[in-house]
């Protein structure tokens, strides 16, 4: 699965991640970010906790652990992790997901 090309001209994030393993477009606001992410290879999230974050599967398949609870997520379903939460993830290559954060400044945007 891709995203359109309208959505994939949107700027990158400057993540600690390389992007061989995840692709990111995102759009920022004062009040928010939006990062549509691809995952090109498996992909271990680990633990760690920051303001309100909501998402859903596109395709693909997530497993996400918030707050200590254990779930398996599938397209079409979200996942709502609380501000200060901690939660982690492990991601199947070629999931897609549409991750929206409270923190507008949550990643840099590739300059």
């Amino acid at each position: 699965m891709s995203f359109p090309d309208f959505i994939r001209a949107f700027p990158a994030l400057d993540l600690p991640f390389p992007a061989d393993v995840v692709e990111t477009h995102a759009i920022r606001s004062d009040r928010g970010l939006v990062v549509f992410f691809r995952f090109h290879q498996d992909f271990d999230l680990p633990p760690h906790s920051h303001k309100a974050q909501w998402g859903t599967l596109i395709a693909g398949e997530i497993e996400l652990t918030i707050g200590g609870e254990t779930r398996r997520y599938r397209p079409g379903e979200a996942w709502d992790i609380p501000e200060g939460v901690e939660h982690g993830a492990r991601i199947k290559a070629g999931s897609c997901a549409i991750d929206v954060f409270e923190e507008p400044d949550r990643y840099p945007l590739k300059s």
